[in-house]
């Protein structure tokens, strides 16, 4: 792929791999695999036509950078290490029934407008059955890019970036597979490099964050946070892009015990949302809005020990959320039923959590299992007792086995 006035791919590998600057890379390289590359060297590799590292530094970076190949970090072909350092040969990809000729103008729009719909799709269609038709489509969106220039590349470029960031969310959130959405975001953020898209690459940035955050590393989520608001100040942010920033580092503060700086958090989202501003929210940006905010709020409140707070906060977001939102309406069900175990009253526990099973039987959401499964074990108290192994009978039913299983 012609390279652009800098190597994209690479900075976004090294940044995605949460190396925040040349430097620490560099230390990394040292470290880990006695490979001696400097500062300079690695602003040579993200700069325009960069220099093929040699076999011991592309078996290194390949590692370090979580990559199957060198031409993935923007190196033009050419021969690839194996583990032993041996020099040996990328395999040629399989060929196109014809050839890869300049596409029409219109390219870009076309593939867009299935990118579109496969957004609006994610909220209904079982993620089992969606995942593999938006992943097919971003490879497909991956070898029409060398095809395209110009305009029509930036948009082909953007609705990459979307539809790798909509894989990446599939594979986190509804079929917990962290590290393949890791993997699959770093894909995200190279195509928005290509499309210079500084709110999309903040978005892939925000949902890496998700990865360390839910493993319980602070200091790694909270990198990719300045990552992703660093990214955010370069173009116009609407003010619930700044609140979902803001939700986003809360959640990751949440689960990492910081429930303090989780409520400031998003105390300061709330205050963003009704000070509003002039610009406007990106059409891709379909997963964040007011009581979506509120959601993450009644969470934190919950893990804090505000009950009674947490209470109110999540009944209201449940009388609130629209129609569509069966997967976040799981996920509230399952912390109002918390809430109750948290209280002591394992009957409205075990209510909330059936109620959750239902929606979960046609929508499923690994996020949505999660929280009932924690529910589950907070009931232990009352494992003995009617409503508990009631509960138990609806989670453990064949059908909910096999979709857990499964999933």
């Amino acid at each position: 792929m012609a390279q652009g006035p800098s190597n994209t791919r690479f900075k976004a590998a090294r940044q995605a791999a949460g190396f925040t600057s040349q430097q620490a890379l560099s230390d990394a390289l040292r470290a880990r695999f006695g490979v001696n590359v400097s500062p300079r060297q690695i602003r040579r590799y993200e700069g325009a036509n960069p220099p093929l590292p040699y076999a011991d530094c592309q078996r290194a970076l390949i590692s370090l950078l979580h990559v199957s190949t060198i031409e993935e970090l923007g190196f033009a072909a050419g021969p690839a290490p194996d583990t032993a350092g041996r020099v040996l040969r990328t395999p040629a990809a399989a060929p196109m029934q014809g050839s890869n000729a300049a596409q029409p103008a219109s390219t870009g729009n076309d593939y867009a407008a299935v990118t579109r719909s496969h957004r609006r799709l994610y909220w209904a269609v079982a993620p089992a059955t969606l995942h593999p038709a938006v992943t097919a489509h971003a490879v497909l969106g991956t070898a029409l890019l060398p095809a395209t220039s110009g305009t029509p590349r930036r948009t082909l470029a953007a609705a990459l970036a979307e539809s790798w960031l909509l894989a990446g969310r599939v594979e986190f959130f509804d079929l917990s597979e962290p590290a393949r959405a890791r993997d699959t975001w770093l894909r995200a953020l190279s195509a928005a490099g290509e499309a210079d898209d500084p709110l999309l690459g903040a978005a892939v940035l925000a949902h890496t964050a998700f990865i360390p955050g839910w493993a319980g590393d602070q200091r790694a989520a909270a990198e990719r946070m300045v990552m992703a608001r660093t990214y955010a100040r370069r173009a116009p942010a609407s003010a619930e892009f700044l609140a979902w920033l803001d939700a986003v580092e809360a959640e990751c503060e949440t689960r990492c015990g910081n429930t303090r700086t989780a409520l400031n958090l998003i105390s300061h989202g709330e205050d963003v949302l009704t000070a509003g501003n002039e610009h406007a929210s990106p059409e891709w940006m379909d997963w964040f809005s007011a009581v979506r905010l509120a959601a993450f709020k009644g969470n934190t409140q919950l893990k804090a020990g505000h009950l009674p707070q947490a209470r109110e906060t999540l009944l209201g977001v449940l009388g609130a959320l629209p129609a569509e939102a069966d997967k976040q309406r799981t996920v509230t069900l399952g912390d109002l039923a918390a809430v109750e175990a948290a209280a002591g009253r394992p009957e409205a526990a075990c209510d909330y959590a059936v109620r959750a099973l239902e929606l979960l039987e046609t929508h499923w959401y690994a996020t949505g299992m999660a929280r009932i499964q924690d529910v589950r074990r907070d009931l232990v108290p009352w494992q003995h007792e009617a409503c508990v192994r009631a509960l138990d009978d609806r989670l453990y039913s064949w059908g909910a086995t096999l979709s857990a299983l499964a999933h």
